[in-house]
C-alpha cells in the first residue's frame, strides 16, 4: 500500500463521508419525485402523510438522540469504573481527553472476555467511553492509548451525532416506504383513476415501477449506511493515531483483538456499529476456518482488522509529525 499522511487520510475520509451523505439525498428526493409522479391527483392525502411521517420521524429522533446513551450502556450491561480499580483506564482515558481538547468522557467497563470498547453520548459534555474487561487486560499503555484515542475521535468528530442523522434519514425512507406502498395499494396510484382499462394498466404500471423504486432505495440506503460507518473506522484509526503519535500502538491492539476470536455475549444490532470491531467477530479470521479470508464487505458496519492494521502501518511520519513522534519516543524510552 502507498504510503500516506494522516492529513491526507482524514481529509480523504471525510469527503467520502460527504459523497454518501449526498447520495443518501438525492435517494430521498427520488423517492419524494416518484411519489409526486404517482399522487398527483391526491395532493392533500399526499400531505398529510408527509407530515405525519416528519412528526414520526422528528419525535423518535428526539428519543433516540436524548436516550442513545443510557440505551447503549444498559444494552452493554456496562458499569461505571471503579477509579481505584481501574486506575490505568481513567488515567488514559484523561490524558486523550486533555490530548484532544475535550472534557473526561465518563468511563465504564463490561463485564465481558470479548475484546472490545466503543463510546456513545449525544456531545462532548455527555460522553462515555466504555471498555471490556477483556481488552483492559490483554492491552498494555500504549495499546489502550491507542484504543481510547480511537474513542475519544468519534466523540470529537461527532460521529455519534452523524450516524444519528443517518438513522434517521434511513427511518424517513423506510417509514415513507411503507406508507407508499399501503396508499398505492388502496387508491391504484391516484393519478390514473379515470375509467376504462387503460387506466388500469397504467396505474399497476405505476405502481410496479414505483415497488422496484422502493426496493432499489432500501437496499441502496442500508449500503450508504454500512459504508459511512466504515469510513467513520477509518478516520477514528487515522485521528487516533494523530492524537497519540503513536500508530503502532493502535496497530498492535487491532491484532490483539482480531487475534481473539471472542463474540460479545450482549450484542444488538442498534448498537453494533458504536464498538471498535464487530461484536460478532464479523471483521476477523475464524480461528476454526481459517482458510477463509476476510474481505470488505458491503453490508459490514466494519472494515477487515488486518485492513485497518495495514493502513494505520502505512502512514508516512514527516515534518512536525514525525519530530513529535521522535520527541514521544524518547521521552517514553527515558
Amino acid at each position: 500500500m502507498a504510503r500516506d499522511t494522516l492529513y491526507k487520510l482524514i481529509a480523504a475520509n471525510k469527503w467520502k463521508t460527504a459523497f454518501y451523505i449526498l447520495l443518501f439525498s438525492i435517494i430521498i428526493a427520488a423517492l419524494g419525485v416518484a411519489a409526486a409522479w404517482i399522487f398527483a391527483k391526491t395532493w392533500q392525502g399526499f400531505l398529510t402523510a408527509c407530515v405525519l411521517i416528519g412528526i414520526s420521524i422528528i419525535v423518535y429522533n428526539i428519543i433516540f438522540f436524548f436516550a442513545s446513551k443510557p440505551l447503549a450502556l444498559a444494552a452493554s450491561g456496562a458499569r461505571k469504573a471503579d477509579p481505584l480499580q481501574y486506575k490505568r483506564l481513567h488515567n488514559v482515558v484523561e490524558e486523550m481527553a486533555i490530548a484532544s481538547g475535550l472534557p473526561k468522557p465518563e468511563v465504564y467497563v463490561v463485564p465481558d472476555s470479548s475484546p472490545n470498547a466503543f463510546a456513545t453520548g449525544r456531545n462532548p459534555d455527555n460522553a462515555a467511553i466504555a471498555v471490556t474487561t477483556g481488552l483492559y487486560e490483554m492491552l498494555d499503555r500504549a495499546e489502550l492509548q491507542g484504543v481510547i484515542a480511537h474513542e475519544v475521535s468519534h466523540i470529537k468528530n461527532h460521529d455519534i451525532l452523524l450516524m444519528t442523522i443517518v438513522a434517521t434519514m434511513v427511518g424517513a425512507v423506510v417509514l415513507g416506504r411503507d406508507i407508499l406502498l399501503r396508499w398505492g395499494i388502496f387508491f391504484g396510484g391516484g393519478r390514473s383513476r379515470s375509467s376504462g382499462r387503460n387506466a388500469g394498466s397504467t396505474a399497476i404500471i405505476r405502481l410496479v415501477l414505483l415497488l422496484v423504486l422502493l426496493i432499489l432505495a432500501s437496499i441502496s440506503i442500508l449500503l450508504i449506511r454500512a459504508a459511512i460507518s466504515r469510513q467513520r473506522e477509518y478516520l477514528a484509526d487515522a485521528s487516533g493515531a494523530m492524537m497519540t503519535r503513536n500508530p503502532e500502538g493502535l496497530a498492535r491492539a487491532l491484532e490483539k483483538i482480531g487475534a481473539a476470536y471472542i463474540p460479545l455475549h450482549r450484542k444488538t444490532a442498534a448498537t453494533a456499529h458504536l464498538y471498535i470491531s464487530s461484536p460478532e467477530c464479523k471483521d476477523r479470521i475464524n480461528p476454526q476456518k481459517p482458510y477463509k479470508t476476510v474481505k470488505v464487505n458491503l453490508w459490514a458496519t466494519h472494515p477487515p482488522i488486518e485492513l485497518r492494521v495495514q493502513r494505520l502501518r502505512s502512514l508516512s511520519l514527516d515534518g512536525q509529525y514525525a519530530q513529535q513522534l521522535a520527541w514521544a519516543r524518547s521521552t517514553e524510552a527515558s
